[in-house]
């Protein structure tokens, strides 16, 4: 494996990348999917799914913490959040690329300027 896939700050980042693909569509993939299926149903999916996210994301936080601090965790998730839902919100729901994701992440870049400056 790379050098610099093994560093704490990068796996971390990776892991809650994968994370959130699952989590993103255990959230909201049923919407589009399951969509004359009952709630029932479509929270069963989700949950199998989210079991997925669950795996990669305990992992990643268990990585990252102490290389990062638990602010700066949840920081990054959130970035990684917004980084993971605009592409599925604009490719897989068919939703309209809006100004307000990038309002958003500038939003979030001051949030990672507070959190991670020393």
């Amino acid at each position: 494996m790379n050098l610099a896939l093994t560093h704490p700050l990068i796996l971390t980042t990776l892991l809650l990348v994968a994370s959130n693909v699952f989590m993103t569509f255990a959230w909201y993939g049923h919407l589009k999917n399951l969509g004359q299926s009952p709630w029932y149903i479509a929270a069963l999916i989700s949950w199998g799914i989210a079991l997925f996210e669950y795996m990669l994301q305990v992992p990643a936080n268990r990585i990252g913490f102490g290389t990062l601090n638990l602010a700066q965790l949840k920081i990054l998730q959130e970035v990684v959040t917004l980084s993971v839902f605009v592409p599925f919100a604009v490719w897989y729901m068919n939703q309209p690329l809006k100004m307000d994701y990038l309002y958003a992440a500038l939003c979030l870049m001051g949030a990672v300027y507070f959190i991670f400056r020393t």
